[in-house]
């Protein structure tokens, strides 16, 4: 594991802070293998093939797919985008008009409806709101198809040998890693990335053949999402505006996120339902329940029984069948995202609750960091873990905040709570994640390789 030093003065830092999306490599290129094709997978697979790395993608399904109605893009991920060239077509796939900055508001989800705060714009602080499947097919969009394999379900990552091992294929080059799947075919790479998801398998290799079940925790929450044509909305008497704006109706254990997309066509509604007398990683879901599941409309009004008029009906408007998600998260969190030449991204890595709307955000960030260490001419298969310390604080940092937030906008478990207090709780609560300087972890992470 390397140690972090001391940020050396703006000439060094300068020097170090090299955009190597198109630098050429003297080395002998490294071959990666993606496991998994949802979008840390394709935002990864994408930055690093336009850095000129050889890169094959493994998704366990027939094709890629994304579950989930939306997918929130904050500024942070936005300059992500832009810098690895794939903003414009993500645009594509929406109205161009998406990218803007959006402001949050926040409400008393109780009768009355007050305005708590109102969460300011700014010029630099440009966001979007699309579908999570338009997002994917815009990824889809621009990765070499010739690098893409389907129905490939990772089970296990074993090291290379030179023959004398009967259980793992020989190879030319005893130091690379063997990914095996499901249907009894391997293949051979010099670095592996696991970015699959919260039920990462890459992440039992990391875990030093650990289960890696073991750092998964249900989040104490239950997630109701669904869509709702906004023109249907206001015809029902719904009176809050969310045209054009995100809000957040806030209560006692549960809040409601309201979001729109396809330029106000639709809003899509996120409603959770939390608990508080249990720690997370305490209790997990009863024996059978699954995880994901469609359920009645009517379950979802009685959890916001009493709730105040907008509330009421917004949920009398969503579908006859909403999608309940059993919110599980990465706990407790890992020791490194990285084991010798494997690392792990995006939810496999920091499965966190998505009460600030980060979590895909922090898999861009993912990617791009791996991507621009990996592409750099001073880095090799054996760098990887410097990867993990840069990361690992950063993506933590965030998922606390996701956790904080979320008891923010329930009251912290409590059936009342001042208002003063919920808005000074509210008021930049995203500034330190849109504001986030990665290059200077790109320098960090150069500067641990010295």
């Amino acid at each position: 594991m390397h140690s972090r030093i001391p940020t050396q003065d703006s000439e060094l830092r300068a020097s170090l802070s090299i955009h190597v999306m198109s630098q050429p490599s003297s080395q002998k290129p490294l071959k990666v293998a993606v496991v998994g094709g949802g979008v840390c997978g394709l935002a990864c697979a994408v930055a690093l093939q336009r850095s000129g790395l050889s890169v094959d993608i493994f998704e366990a399904a027939a094709a890629f797919g994304e579950v989930g109605a939306g997918i929130g893009i904050g500024p942070n991920a936005v300059r992500v985008l832009k810098e690895i060239g794939v903003l414009e077509e993500v645009l594509k796939r929406t109205n161009p008009a998406e990218l803007k900055p959006k402001g949050f508001r926040f409400f008393s989800g109780l009768e009355g409806h007050e305005l708590v705060y109102e969460y300011p714009m700014s010029p630099d602080e440009e966001s979007i709101s699309m579908h999570r499947a338009a997002f994917l097919d815009a990824l889809v969009g621009v990765v070499d198809p010739g690098s893409t394999h389907f129905r490939k379900r990772c089970i296990a990552i074993s090291e290379a040998h030179d023959g004398d091992d009967d259980d793992t294929p020989a190879s030319a080059n005893p130091r690379r890693l063997i990914v095996h799947f499901a249907d009894g075919s391997t293949h051979e790479a010099d670095v592996v990335l696991g970015a699959d998801g919260i039920q990462s398998t890459v992440r039992n290799y990391v875990l030093d053949g650990g289960e890696a079940g073991s750092r998964i925790a249900f989040g104490n929450t239950m997630a109701y999402r669904g869509l709702i044509p906004r023109a249907a909305l206001e015809a029902a008497g719904f009176k809050t505006d969310v045209k054009d704006v995100p809000a957040c109706f806030m209560g006692p254990s549960k809040h409601i996120i309201v979001v729109p997309i396809k330029n106000g066509e639709l809003i899509n509604v996120a409603a959770f339902a939390a608990r508080y007398d249990v720690p997370i990683g305490s209790q997990g879901l009863a024996t059978g329940t699954p995880w994901v599941e469609e359920v009645a409309r009517e379950e979802l009004q009685k959890e916001y029984d009493g709730w105040g008029p907008d509330v009421s009906t917004l949920l009398r408007c969503m579908p006859e069948k909403v999608s309940r998600w059993a919110v599980h998260v990465v706990h407790p969190p890992l020791e490194s995202y990285a084991k010798g030449r494997v690392a792990l991204l995006g939810d496999a890595a920091h499965g966190m609750l998505p009460h600030l709307g980060a979590g895909a955000g922090q898999g861009i960030e993912d990617a791009f960091v791996l991507a621009r260490l990996l592409s750099h001419s001073s880095t090799t298969a054996d760098d990887v873990e410097a990867y993990s310390d840069v990361r690992r604080p950063r993506a933590q940092s965030v998922w606390d905040a996701s956790l904080h937030t979320g008891s923010n906008y329930d009251f912290h478990g409590q059936r009342e709570y001042p208002l003063a207090a919920l808005r000074k709780g509210l008021q930049d609560q995203w500034r330190s994640i849109w504001h986030y300087d990665l290059e200077k972890d790109i320098d960090y992470a150069l500067q641990l390789l010295q």
